[in-house]
C-alpha cells in the first residue's frame, strides 16, 4: 500500500513539473515595436521620433582648413598684429579644423508650426583659441544658433533681422569679406517675423549688441604711441548694454532672386572719463543708426545655377554693420620704404570719439560714419565644378570733429612729419574655385587681395612695440595691400 501511494504522489509530481515546463514554453505576446518613420512634410531628413509627433532632422559638417598667409583662423588677412608686421613671430600657415553637429525639430500645432534649431560645433586651430571657450590645445567649442520659433516669433540666437540669408558669404570662403553686416554665428534676439504671401515678409526686432555689435568707443585722452601704432586710438571706454538694437526688415523672395532693405537703431554709450572712477562723469549718451539695400538675382542666363548677391550698406554710430563680424577693430600693416625704417599703414574702426579725464574737460561723443558695398557672381561650370568671384569696398570717415579729437591727442605723444586723418578706405577682391567629386564633398581653393587705403601721409616717430618685434624708429605712412589664401576640405551630411 505505501509503495502504491508512493507512485501516485510521483506521478503527480511530475505531471506539475511538465505542465509548469510547458507554460514556460508558451509564447507571451509581444510589445509592439515603434518603427522610425520618414516625416516629408517638412522636406528630406526629418524623421519622426517614435512616439510622438515630433519631427526631427540631424546634420552637420566636417572641415579642413589650410590658411596660407593668413593672421588666424577662418582664413583672416594678415593686416595686424605679427601677420600684418610680416615678423618671424607669425604664423604663416594656420591649420583649422571644425566637426559642426544640427538638429532641428517641427511639430505642428493648432497655432503653427513650432521649431527648435541648435548648432554647435567642436574646433581645432594652430592660429589661436577658437570658439567660445578654450580647452585643450587650442581647442574650443561654439555655440553658433540655439532658437525657438512659434507664431511668427523668434527666440534666442539667430541669424540677424538686419542680415542676408547668405549673411557675410555671397560667394566666398573667408570669414573676413567685410564691407557690409555678418553675424554668421548668429545673435540673441526675440523678434517677429509676418508672412503677407507672395514672398513678401517684414520682420521686427530687439538684438543683443554687446557681443558683435559694439565696435570701439575710444577716449583718445588714453591714445598712447605704440597704441596708434597698432591702430588703437585711446582708452576702450563703451559701457554695458542699455537697450538693445532695433531692427526692422522688409524682404521680397521670389523665383528671380531676393530683395531686402533693413535698418537698424543703435544706442551709442561711454562708460567714464575716467573708466576705473565713477565720479569722473560721462559724456551723454546718443544714438546711431544702419541701413541696408540687399539683392540677390537667380536663374541667370549665364547658366543653370549662377547668381548674383549684392549689398550696400551705410552706417551713422554703428560701423559694425560695415566693419562687422569676426573683424577686429584695428588694423597695421608693416611693409617697405626709402624715407623710414619701413612703411606702415594703421587704421582704427570705430562708433565713435570723446575726450576728456572728467566733466571739467570732457567732450561728447563724436559719431563716425562708415560705408560699404560687398558682392559676388557665382557660376557653375558643370555639375562637379564652380567659381565665385567676389569684392567689397569700405569706408570710415571721423569727421571733422573726430578728426580733430584723434589728431590732437596723436600730436601730443608722437613727433615727426608726418599728417594725421584717421579716415580710412579698405578694399579687397577675391576668387574660389570648388569642386565636388561627389556629392556633399567639396574641395576648394581660395586666394584674396586687401588693400589698406589710409589718409594719413608723411613720415613719423613711433615707439617700439615689441609684441610684433618693432624697434622705436621713423616709419612712412604708406597704402599698403596684403595677399592671403584658402584650401579647405569640407563634408556635409
Amino acid at each position: 500500500m505505501k509503495m502504491v501511494k508512493g507512485l501516485f504522489l510521483g506521478s503527480a509530481a511530475a505531471l506539475v513539473a511538465m505542465s509548469g515546463a510547458q507554460a514556460a514554453d508558451l509564447p507571451l505576446k509581444a510589445k509592439a515595436v515603434e518603427y522610425v518613420k520618414v516625416c516629408s512634410i517638412y522636406g528630406a531628413g526629418f524623421y519622426y521620433i517614435p512616439g510622438t509627433d515630433t519631427c526631427i532632422k540631424l546634420g552637420g559638417y566636417l572641415r579642413a582648413d589650410a590658411t596660407l598667409y593668413g593672421s588666424s583662423n577662418y582664413n583672416a588677412p594678415a593686416w595686424n598684429g605679427a601677420a600684418g608686421a610680416k615678423s618671424r613671430l607669425a604664423n604663416n600657415t594656420i591649420m583649422y579644423m571644425r566637426q559642426d553637429i544640427n538638429i532641428d525639430t517641427r511639430t505642428a500645432t493648432e497655432y503653427g508650426v513650432v521649431r527648435t534649431y541648435f548648432d554647435a560645433n567642436f574646433n581645432w586651430g594652430s592660429g589661436g583659441a577658437v570658439g567660445g571657450s578654450t580647452g585643450i590645445a587650442n581647442g574650443g567649442l561654439g555655440v553658433y544658433y540655439a532658437f525657438i520659433q512659434f507664431a511668427g516669433f523668434t527666440f534666442g540666437k539667430a541669424v540677424s533681422q538686419f542680415d542676408t540669408p547668405w549673411t557675410g558669404y555671397p560667394g566666398n570662403n573667408t570669414s573676413f569679406l567685410i564691407g557690409g553686416y555678418d553675424d554668421v554665428t548668429g545673435i540673441n534676439q526675440v523678434s517677429y517675423t509676418a508672412q503677407f504671401g507672395n514672398g513678401v515678409s517684414a520682420a521686427i526686432s530687439l538684438e543683443d549688441q554687446s557681443a558683435y555689435l559694439q565696435s570701439a568707443l575710444y577716449n583718445v585722452s588714453g591714445l598712447t604711441n605704440a597704441g596708434f601704432a597698432t591702430g588703437v586710438y585711446g582708452t576702450s571706454s563703451y559701457a554695458g548694454t542699455s537697450i538693445p538694437d532695433i531692427v526692422g526688415q522688409l524682404r521680397v523672395d521670389q523665383a528671380w532672386g531676393l530683395f531686402q532693405l533693413s535698418a537698424a537703431a543703435h544706442q551709442v554709450r561711454a562708460s567714464y572719463y575716467n573708466t576705473a572712477l565713477e565720479t569722473s562723469g560721462h559724456p551723454s549718451d546718443t544714438w546711431g543708426y544702419a541701413v541696408q539695400g540687399a539683392i540677390s538675382l537667380k536663374n541667370l542666363p549665364t547658366g543653370p545655377g549662377d547668381s548674383i548677391n549684392f549689398t550696400a550698406t551705410y552706417a551713422n554710430g554703428a560701423s559694425r554693420y560695415v566693419i562687422g563680424g569676426v573683424t577686429g577693430n584695428s588694423f597695421s600693416v608693416y611693409g617697405s620704404s626709402n624715407l623710414g625704417y619701413q612703411s606702415i599703414a594703421i587704421a582704427a574702426a570705430a562708433d565713435g570719439v570723446f575726450a576728456g579725464t572728467d566733466v571739467t574737460n570732457g567732450t561728447g561723443i563724436s559719431k563716425t560714419t562708415a560705408w560699404g558695398v560687398r558682392g559676388a557672381f557665382n557660376h557653375n561650370w558643370n555639375p562637379y565644378w564652380s567659381t565665385s568671384l567676389f569684392g567689397s569696398y569700405s569706408s570710415l570717415e571721423y569727421g571733422a570733429t573726430g578728426r580733430s579729437l584723434v589728431c590732437g591727442a596723436a600730436t601730443s605723444v608722437i613727433t615727426g612729419v608726418g599728417t594725421c586723418n584717421p579716415d580710412f578706405k579698405i578694399a579687397q577682391i577675391g576668387t574660389v574655385t570648388r569642386w565636388t567629386p561627389v556629392k556633399n564633398l567639396t574641395l576648394s581653393g581660395e586666394v584674396m587681395y586687401t588693400y589698406i587705403d589710409q589718409s594719413n601721409s608723411g613720415v613719423v616717430n613711433l615707439s617700439a612695440v615689441s609684441a610684433v618685434a618693432k624697434p622705436a624708429a621713423a616709419y612712412e605712412f604708406k597704402d599698403l595691400g596684403v595677399w592671403s589664401g584658402n584650401l579647405r576640405v569640407q563634408r556635409v551630411f
